[in-house]
């Protein structure tokens, strides 16, 4: 960009400030009082910026159950139009519900939502489209589709980060911007989390890989409540101050979140009159991603997991035909553990559909391992449907230069910005080094005039048996040498097909690994358990990047405490049963599930493990507790928990993942829902009189109603203790609304259960 791009600042809270209610919809004073949302945007235009936001952040039919959501977005933008404004953007924020599998809203249905959202803002005459405030990688892939797929807008995205660097459901900047730029996103970058001091640790990662503009808008520091009003810390002085600084990372895009005034972007457009944005230059990258991480190909070799294809191996061909999820599982647990860093999936076999297992398999893998997966498949149909709703940036095992299969694959790569492997295959075999070349440089000729970037192509030299050619391995070695030097891609090869027809498979699939390593080789197939090969790899690099979400032994994988570590649900049934022929349900709560949902816990608290590693676990005991149960045991009429989250905030995500955790560790659970009046709380305490009551808020306009719920428990006398939570939380906000505790996340607010109701 030439020059800066000033969006406009807060929205919530300059309607709070003029009246906004408590647990009100911000984009209900569309309808009720549009000269007072007309008067912000005209004095954020006034103050300098080149775009306002509409307020339309919750126009979503999922979240608006009593207003007519085209009415309040239409509304919305006639209103931003009317300020003067040079571009106004449709504003688009979460459901503030988990997709699957982390929770139970379905990819389909939240893409319609999106779908309806998108198609009403453009023909409203929105400019642009904002999604931002985004924690769900997933569901960000999802709106962003939305978008493309139904508008010829711009589209620019940004996610919010927590303290630790990650979003609430640990995905890192690094990931979020290479899978939103591979999807096509016009501008990625932060927004809300922290305020803008706390954001450049983040800020500078982004623009190490962001491949299109950055955008930023950090709040006005940290959130405070005043004469019961929240308030922000950064004076416009501050804020524009440490923005002039973020601008010179190379953030061409800037603007402000919560708290933000008009003179926080007066202060921001004075503080960078007369300069333009920084140039920055990305290095090209080759990578896939999973949901919270991601794995660049080109510099230290990355092995790629084969132990999920089931060509030659029985007992996975047995187990995907029979649905044995738990097999599979196991499968990518342990190559998790032997150090692979992408795993290659492929389902295809004739005796089921691929379609339906390639989608169910990719969805369990990546709930389970934190590893990138490359989609092994050549069947359109299924590797579109996987690649859809694949939490990340996969790679797409493979292409070669066919014509129909560059038309059914390439396509299929762009959309959903996926690295691809270009097979040295075509209209004949090659057998010369010079051969498998030719092909490679008209694969990387023919990928990028259909719109591949080249650093999303690799190129697989073809591996071909030494037991009919002798000569097969110098061969594809010398490819791999001549590729990598001379066209600069990146490099596969399937190392275990040299050997097919030999005796001494491994002693010379392992020669052969280290020929074609030496020959400058990115990334070879292989199973990562086998020694022999773990051998030559170490000769290689000395170490290998064996990072995940934890790594544990072997035998972690069985029992109950392995079924627990490992998220692996489908094989708990058989063990639960097992273990009740000795022990009474409550000694296998208290002896095996307890203990490795404490030690899931406390690699939670390490930052080993993320919140879907968590879940999973959870869901692991929640199956088992199941299959131990007794009528009566779902009777909440004494709970030991009471869980709302407050007035006017519909977001539950928080909630049910501490609903879930809670239940799991066996305490009862009382679940009011969400949007839950004063009233409601304190009758459920009346007829209860629970120890502990969860109050949950993820948006700074309803944690007054949070005090006021507190107030008025207290009032009618209740002796319980009241822990809060939520995404704007924080423990200095705790204790200014009157609660006994702050619920950093779902593990603290397991312990804080365990102190008050079981001390």
């Amino acid at each position: 960009m030439k020059d800066f791009l000033f969006f406009d600042g807060a929205m919530g809270t300059m309607l709070q400030a003029r009246g906004l209610k408590a647990g009100a919809f911000p984009e209900s004073f569309n309808l009720t009082h549009p000269d007072v949302v007309l008067n912000i945007h005209k004095s954020f235009v006034e103050a300098g910026a080149d775009v306002v936001s509409a307020n339309t952040f919750g126009a979503n039919p999922f979240k608006m159950k009593d207003l007519d959501v085209t009415e309040v977005i239409n509304r919305g933008i006639e209103i931003a139009k009317a300020s003067g404004a040079k571009k106004v953007a449709l504003d688009v924020g979460s459901h503030g519900a988990l997709l699957e599998p982390n929770g139970t809203l379905s990819f389909e249905e939240a893409y319609e939502n999106y779908k309806f959202i998108m198609k009403t803002g453009e023909k409203a005459g929105a400019d642009i489209i904002l999604i931002e405030t985004m924690s769900d990688l997933l569901e960000t892939k999802c709106a962003l589709l939305a978008a493309k797929e139904n508008t010829s807008l711009p589209v620019y995205v940004t996610m919010t980060y927590m303290e630790d660097g990650r979003t609430f459901l640990g995905t890192d900047p690094v990931t979020a911007t290479v899978t939103l730029c591979s999807l096509g996103a016009d501008a990625v970058g932060v927004n809300c989390s922290l305020g803008a001091k706390d954001t450049l640790p983040v800020i500078r990662e982004i623009v190490k890989y962001a491949t299109c503009p950055v955008i930023v808008q950090p709040n006005a520091g940290l959130p405070k409540i005043k004469d019961g009003m929240t308030v922000y810390d950064d004076t416009p002085e501050q804020f524009s101050q440490t923005m002039a600084e973020i601008a010179g990372l190379g953030v061409e895009i800037l603007g402000g979140c919560c708290g933000t005034t008009p003179e926080h972007i007066r202060a921001l457009k004075e503080a960078l009159k007369g300069k333009k944005p920084v140039t920055r230059v990305v290095k090209p990258y080759t990578a896939a991603t999973s949901a919270t991480k991601t794995v660049f190909l080109g510099g230290e070799t990355k092995v790629i997991g084969e132990r999920l294809n089931p060509t030659g191996k029985k007992k996975l061909k047995a187990a995907l035909i029979a649905g044995d999820m738990d097999y599979l599982l196991h499968e990518a647990i342990d190559q998790e553990r032997a150090g692979a860093d992408i795993l290659d999936l492929n389902v295809g076999l004739p005796e089921i559909d691929e379609t339906e297992m390639l989608t169910r398999v990719m969805k369990e893998v990546s709930a389970t391992v934190s590893l990138p997966l490359q989609l092994d498949c050549s069947n359109p149909a299924a590797l579109e449907r996987a690649c859809r709703l694949y939490n990340g940036k996969p790679i797409i095992n493979s292409v070669n230069m066919k014509p129909e299969s560059l038309d059914a694959i390439v396509p299929i790569a762009k959309k959903y910005g996926a690295a691809l492997i270009g097979l040295c295959l075509g209209e004949t075999m090659p057998k010369t080094h010079e051969e498998r070349f030719e092909y490679a440089k008209r694969l990387v000729r023919e990928l990028t005039k259909r719109g591949v970037k080249k650093n999303d192509i690799i190129i697989d030299c073809l591996v071909l048996t030494i037991a009919t050619d002798e000569t097969q391995a110098e061969e594809t070695a010398l490819a791999v040498k001549q590729v990598t030097e001379d066209l600069g891609v990146c490099t596969v090869l399937g190392v275990s097909n040299v050997s097919f027809g030999m005796p001494d498979r491994l002693k010379i699939n392992a020669a052969f690994l280290s020929k074609c390593l030496h020959a400058g080789l990115s990334a070879p197939i292989l199973n990562p358990l086998v020694e022999e090969y773990a051998e030559v790899l170490q000769g290689k690099l000395l170490t290998l990047d064996t990072s995940s979400y934890f790594t544990f032994d072997r035998e972690d994988a069985e029992g109950i405490r392995g079924m627990v570590l490992s998220g692996a649900v489908g094989g708990v049934e058989n063990e639960v049963k097992e273990a009740l022929k000795t022990k009474t349900p409550i000694e296998i709560i208290n002896e095996e599930f307890i203990p490795a949902l404490d030690e899931i816990g406390v690699r939670f608290e390490k930052g080993e493990v993320f919140l879907p590693r968590l879940i999973a676990a959870a869901e692991v005991v929640k199956k088992g507790m199941d299959l131990m149960k007794k009528d009566g045991d779902d009777d909440d009429s004494r709970p030991d928990v009471i869980l709302a989250t407050v007035k006017g905030d519909i977001h539950d995500i928080g909630k049910n993942i501490v609903k879930m955790l809670l239940r799991s560790y066996g305490f009862k659970v009382l679940d009011l829902g969400k949007d839950v009046p004063e009233s409601t709380v304190v009758d459920a305490w009346k007829k209860t009189h629970a120890p502990l009551i969860g109050l949950s808020a993820l948006m700074t306009t309803t944690v007054p109603s949070m005090k006021s719920t507190i107030d008025a428990l207290r009032a009618a006398g209740s002796d319980a203790k009241v822990a809060v939570g939520g995404a704007v939380l924080t423990e200095e906000y705790a204790k200014i609304v009157g609660a006994d505790f702050y619920g950093k996340d779902a593990r603290a607010t397991v312990k804080i259960a365990e102190s008050v109701v079981r001390k």
